[in-house]
């Protein structure tokens, strides 16, 4: 049976990967598949223009070796030209070879500068999207990268929209750029924790780093980790190994 991102006992540590060739990536999911791994992120769009493609998302997913693949299609540079279209039909080629969990921009159809789109017409077009990912047995995550500190308030009604909207995960990555806001990025964790009612990944960017290692302990239902810090890498995800001890050894 497919492995899947929900309904599991303790938060997933997610290393995620973003990889111009399908070998650097390889390299490193059998590297992490050694340290304990629980899942994988295949960020597509950082993967040169000639191995977004069906057979190298094959490779690519069978060397996590059953573990279950989280997979993103953002807009950037390597996708440059594409529409929000054909990026909602390329996650639904990855959902085909195999993908177990499909990111959906919270303003796919229609940018927004909080990543979550007010416009009918586009919250129509993403519930449709999230319906076909259904349908070929792929769960989804909708996520929206406000990408600065955000009040309660906001933060909650941002997580209730994405849930409305069909999400199976919500993710809302915000900002913290003092101890303070940091320290109210917890609260808002738990906050979400007690009132959402579904499976979610709030995080922080920012000079602060606390909350991006004890969200999985507030109610995170993930990590998104690293196995190693590169140029492509995102510098505020942790190292997989930092996150396997934080959750494996942290008790609180």
């Amino acid at each position: 049976m497919k492995k899947s991102f929900l309904n599991q006992s303790k938060p997933m540590l997610t290393v995620m990967l973003q990889c111009e060739t399908p070998e650097v990536a390889i390299g490193r999911i059998r590297n992490a598949n050694c340290l304990g791994a629980d899942a994988y992120g295949l960020q597509v769009e950082t993967l040169k223009p000639e191995y977004q493609n069906p057979a190298t998302y094959k490779k690519i997913f069978s060397e996590g070796k059953g573990r279950p693949f989280y997979v993103t299609y953002y807009r950037n540079k390597n996708n440059c030209g594409k529409t929000d279209e054909e990026l909602a039909e390329g996650l639904v080629t990855l959902a085909e070879r195999g993908a177990t969990l499909c990111d959906v921009m919270g303003d796919m159809f229609c940018r927004h500068p909080e990543e979550l789109t007010e416009d009918e017409t586009a919250i129509k077009k993403q519930m449709d999207l999230i319906d076909r990912l259904h349908q070929k047995g792929a769960e989804v995550l909708m996520s929206s990268h406000v990408l600065k500190y955000t009040p309660a308030e906001r933060v909650l009604e941002i997580a209730l929209a994405q849930k409305r909207r069909g999400a199976d995960i919500i993710k809302i990555v915000t900002g913290a750029d003092s101890m303070e806001q940091q320290l109210e990025n917890l609260r808002i964790t738990d906050l979400l924790k007690r009132e959402l009612g579904a499976p979610f990944l709030f995080l922080s960017g920012g000079e602060c780093s606390i909350h991006r290692r004890l969200g999985i302990k507030l109610g995170c239902c993930m990590s998104l980790c690293v196995y190693e810090h590169d140029a492509l890498s995102t510098p505020a995800q942790p190292l997989l190994t930092t996150m396997k001890t934080v959750r494996d050894t942290i008790d609180f």
